[in-house]
């Protein structure tokens, strides 16, 4: 029984592995379903462009391309945004928050999925990942404190958008497998450092940045999934 087991696993297992000869080697790349420009001005917010750090590029390599831009509205709140668009290999261009935030020394508190009413252009819902984060930092005298932040991502390909990585993995395999083309995937994140705000209070005023750049960056071709 147990070598008949063994057989039937290594049987599937096969199968498995064999139908990475079924996908083409070059995947088509399909339209960009965004805008890789991020704006000036948007509303009250004023922005300013973001350094790419050098270990991102090669980390994710170099068919990776990127737009950065930290705003700042007239109370001095900052309100970062980071777009992130993958190349042909769905392995290095797309890394979701979950793993990068840890290694920047933030913990994530929690984890939660919203929907946000857009303009893109008729009514939509946009389905975005919430994040809590703490970090433990030290004043001046060297006395240890909790910093928070919220970070909403989610993501774009050529036709459709998701919140959830899985999905979007499962649309790339999907689309390479049995559509032969590569929907090249970009990762957008909007975020903001709790500092004396409330975070029902910072939580609103993100939904409301992101309901004014949807329809910046967006295309109006997109599927809202």
């Amino acid at each position: 029984m147990t070598t008949k087991r063994l057989f039937i696993l290594l049987l599937v297992m096969g199968a498995g592995m064999s139908l990475i000869f079924l996908l083409p080697n070059i995947p088509n790349t399909q339209p960009v379903g965004i805008e890789l420009t991020l704006p000036m001005s948007l509303g009250q917010w004023q922005g300013k462009e973001e350094a790419v750090t050098e270990k991102e590029r090669s980390v994710l390599g170099s068919e990776t391309e990127f737009a950065r831009k930290v705003y700042r509205n007239d109370m001095n709140d900052e309100i970062h945004v980071s777009i992130v668009l993958g190349g042909h290999d769905m392995n290095t261009s797309i890394h979701r928050p979950e793993r990068c935030l840890p290694a920047q020394g933030w913990t994530i508190v929690n984890s939660s999925r919203l929907a946000i009413p857009v303009k893109a252009p008729e009514d939509e819902w946009l389905k975005v990942t919430r994040l809590y984060n703490q970090r433990l930092v030290k004043d001046r005298e060297g006395r240890p404190f909790k910093w928070y932040s919220l970070d909403y991502y989610w993501f774009v390909g050529s036709t459709d958008t998701t919140a959830s990585h899985f999905t979007r993995t499962y649309f790339d395999l999907r689309d390479r497998l049995l559509k032969g083309y590569n929907q090249r995937w970009a990762y957008i994140t909007v975020a903001a450092i709790l500092r004396n705000d409330i975070a029902s209070e910072k939580d609103q005023q993100l939904k409301e940045f992101i309901q004014e750049l949807v329809p910046i960056i967006h295309k109006p071709s997109l599927k809202y999934h």
